[in-house]
């Protein structure tokens, strides 16, 4: 997507920039992974270091943003999920009596994901192709075309290096026992981290793919690559 002089094809991308950060999740999922957290850690210091008050606390704020989310239309599944999250949390650290241990949920969800996002890049199924081809209506229709496939894989990196940022900085400040800091960093790695890698990752895409291709909403067939490498 080339720009002109009107400057077309940059707005062009810049909103299809912006719709990627919609597709994969935007602000209000960042809420759901920020919040319940530094509800639990505003509890324990509030309640005297209590952890079943600091449970209590996130809980009900999962509930709150549950609440809102449903009503904002999304979709019930990723709430459920969300909310569940919390409640183990919560009930992991009522167990161990540690309010630290809250966040192993939170600390085994990032190493599960960078886990995954690295497979599936050595298969050839990026997960940054699947999401956002699936909530296109492209299904898999992007691993057709060499181009989008290349550049999802490089783009999902950027992604790997989201999730290990944050085990780079959550698991020393869990070992050492520190619920508040481990509360903020939290916040500061979650919404802020997803804008910074949502730009990233488009950076890349727009980088990989060639000047003449068409979009990540366009998916080129078999015939239209060997057009172009036919040069008709």
């Amino acid at each position: 997507m080339d720009s002109d002089s009107t400057g077309r094809g940059t707005e062009a991308s810049g909103t299809e920039r912006d719709s990627l950060l919609r597709l994969l999740g935007g602000r209000a999922s960042a809420l759901d992974a920020s919040l319940p957290p530094v509800a639990f850690g505003l509890g324990w210091v509030l309640s005297g270091e209590s952890v079943a008050a600091a449970g209590i606390s996130a809980v009900a704020v999962g509930v709150v943003i549950g609440v809102w989310r449903l009503l904002s239309g999304a979709r019930p599944l990723a709430v459920l999920f969300s909310l569940l999250a919390v409640l183990v949390g919560s009930i992991i650290a009522l167990r161990t009596g540690q309010a630290i241990d809250f966040y192993l949920v939170r600390l085994a969800s990032n190493a599960a994901s960078g886990l995954a996002w690295m497979i599936s890049i050595a298969v050839r199924w990026p997960l940054l192709g699947l999401v956002v081809g699936t909530l296109l209506g492209q299904r898999t229709r992007w691993r057709r075309d060499p181009d989008l496939l290349r550049a999802y894989s490089r783009a999902s990196w950027v992604w790997v290096g989201q999730y290990v940022t944050r085990l780079v900085v959550f698991i020393p400040l869990w070992m050492i026992n520190a619920v508040v800091p481990l509360s903020i960093a939290q916040v500061v790695l979650t919404w802020p981290l997803v804008v910074l890698c949502v730009v990233a990752s488009w950076w890349v895409l727009r980088r990989t793919l060639p000047p003449d291709h068409p979009g990540i909403r366009h998916a080129r067939g078999p015939e239209d690559v060997v057009r172009r490498i036919s040069g008709r």
